[in-house]
Order: structure tokens, then C-alpha cells, then sequence
């Protein structure tokens, strides 16, 4: 049995409450950990207070996990929070620094083993393409290692905020499906099924 993988191109807690709730209710899930690690070097505080907000709106528990750093993720403690979890929230800008700190470790098997089990696995704007393999890397547009929850495609989020020049050279660059993604659509993953949400710009199909 597997999960459900969203990306939503952005808009963190603002900008998807309805498909949210719905995705919720799909995985039956009350509880939901929020790992604000790609605001690492920003604010995560403004992260986790709208996490609070949003989750009063939908009636659920939100509990946001301040795994900032690689020894974070180490911490079985951590990881142990994550595995009792129905769905995981991964938000922030950095998706370079969400993916060095996730990468081969007990939060991220933890994570892997919520969506194994029937969870539900959302990345809200940079951690939707860090959730993939191959990643966008936001400095220049080519593509990286990513964390690989999803594999053959690749999402530039916020894709109404890229310049023409990154456009056309991660376009280029690109050797796999590839997703445009605004912030105000979606992709989300069922077993082999796709639901594409809001308008988007997509070069290749989607993997099945």
C-alpha cells in the first residue's frame, strides 16, 4: 500500500485549504507534522504561526518539527514524531538545504514510511521539487539530486516567479518530464493516477 504524494507550486497554508481538506480526509488524517526545514535560514516562525492558523481552519492538529540541521535529522526522537504521523507538511524556500539535511536519514525513512503506510506526503512551493528526482536547482534551473519520493519528473515551483531566461534553460536542461508548477496548482500522485489541479505548463508526460 502507498500514499499520496502532493506538489503544490506554492502558497504554503494560504493558498490550498479546500484541496487540502480534502486530501486530509482522503488519508483520514488528525495529525499532521510540519517540517519548516527549507526556511531554515529565513524566519520558520512565520512558517509554523500560519501552520497553527491553518490548521484551526480545518479542524486538525498540526505540530511543527524544527528539524533545521543534518544532526536534527539524525535524532530518532525526531524520526519517531514523523512515523506516527498521517501526513507530513514540508514548506519553505531552500530546497538545496531541505534535501542535504533529509537525505539518508531516520526522518527522512520515517517519512518514506508515512507515505508506505497510506499518509499523505505534501511539499508546498521549493520542497515540491526538492521531493523529486531529479530536483530544479534554483540558482541556475539545471537539475540536481533530489530526494526522490517521486522519480522521472521534475517541478519548477512558483513558476509564475521565474525569469524567461531560467525558463527557457531549464527547459534546455531538462532530460525528464518536466512541470511548470504556480503556486496556485498542484500535481498530486495516487499509486500510478495523477490529478493535475489549476493550470500549468507541462513539457513530456507524466510518468506512470
Amino acid at each position: 500500500m502507498t500514499g499520496i504524494i502532493a506538489l503544490q507550486g506554492g502558497g504554503a497554508f494560504s493558498l490550498h485549504d479546500q484541496l487540502d481538506a480534502r486530501l486530509l480526509k482522503e488519508v483520514n488524517a488528525k495529525r499532521v507534522v510540519v517540517l519548516p526545514t527549507a526556511d531554515a535560514f529565513e524566519k520558520p516562525e512565520i512558517l509554523v504561526a500560519a501552520a497553527k492558523s491553518w490548521a484551526q481552519r480545518l479542524g486538525i492538529e498540526a505540530e511543527a518539527l524544527m528539524v533545521m540541521r543534518r544532526t536534527d535529522a539524525m535524532e530518532q526522537s525526531a524520526a519517531d514524531v514523523v512515523r506516527k504521523a498521517q501526513a507530513v507538511w514540508f514548506v519553505g524556500d531552500n530546497p538545496i538545504h531541505l534535501r542535504s539535511v533529509m537525505k539518508g536519514t531516520p526522518v527522512w525513512s520515517a517519512v518514506e514510511s508515512v507515505f508506505q503506510a497510506g499518509g499523505l506526503v505534501v511539499g508546498a512551493g521549493a520542497p515540491a521539487s526538492a521531493l523529486c528526482d531529479p530536483m530544479i536547482d534554483p540558482r541556475g534551473g539545471a537539475l540536481a539530486l533530489g530526494l526522490g519520493l517521486l522519480s522521472g519528473i521534475a517541478v519548477v515551483a512558483q513558476a509564475e516567479l521565474v525569469s524567461p531566461d531560467r525558463h527557457t534553460r531549464t527547459k534546455k536542461l531538462a532530460n525528464v518530464p518536466l512541470v511548470f508548477l504556480p503556486s496556485s496548482s498542484a500535481l498530486i500522485r495516487r499509486g500510478h493516477e495523477w490529478e493535475e489541479v489549476g493550470s500549468h505548463e507541462k513539457v513530456g508526460q507524466l510518468p506512470t
